[in-house]
């Protein structure tokens, strides 16, 4: 049995972008309450009667949400220029060695904007 696994987290943030024009309004430093699911998928451990244990999602989850949650983006490496795009891919680099089913990271910057990174 093959299955997709998904576990949702919030956590709150602010940054400011970088590289774009003086007067373009993400500019200056903002907030944002962001949402993030990790979608684990592959064959069900017929023993265990699941994929993994939520609480290992969970485990991995703190590594990247100790960091993040109520935190400056831009003041954490690799997040000088922290877009939507580039935090997908800096959760999958702190999540992955800890969940090698991961498929994919997506994170809502706001309630209608979004960004999914499946590690390519």
């Amino acid at each position: 049995m093959h299955v997709r696994l998904v576990r949702e987290f919030r956590f709150e943030a602010a940054h400011r972008l970088t590289s774009v024009p003086p007067e373009h309004r993400c500019g200056r430093i903002h907030g944002h309450s962001y949402k993030v699911e990790l979608t684990l998928e592959g064959p069900l451990d017929e023993r265990a009667g699941w994929l993994i244990d939520f609480g290992d999602i969970d485990a991995a989850w703190n590594r990247a949400r100790q960091q993040l949650d109520h935190s400056i983006l831009n003041e954490l490496p690799g997040l000088q220029n922290p877009t939507c795009e580039l935090l997908t891919k800096w959760i999958w680099d702190v999540v992955l060695p800890q969940l090698s089913q991961l498929k994919r990271v997506t994170v809502w910057e706001t309630g209608d904007a979004r960004c999914e990174y499946e590690g390519r």
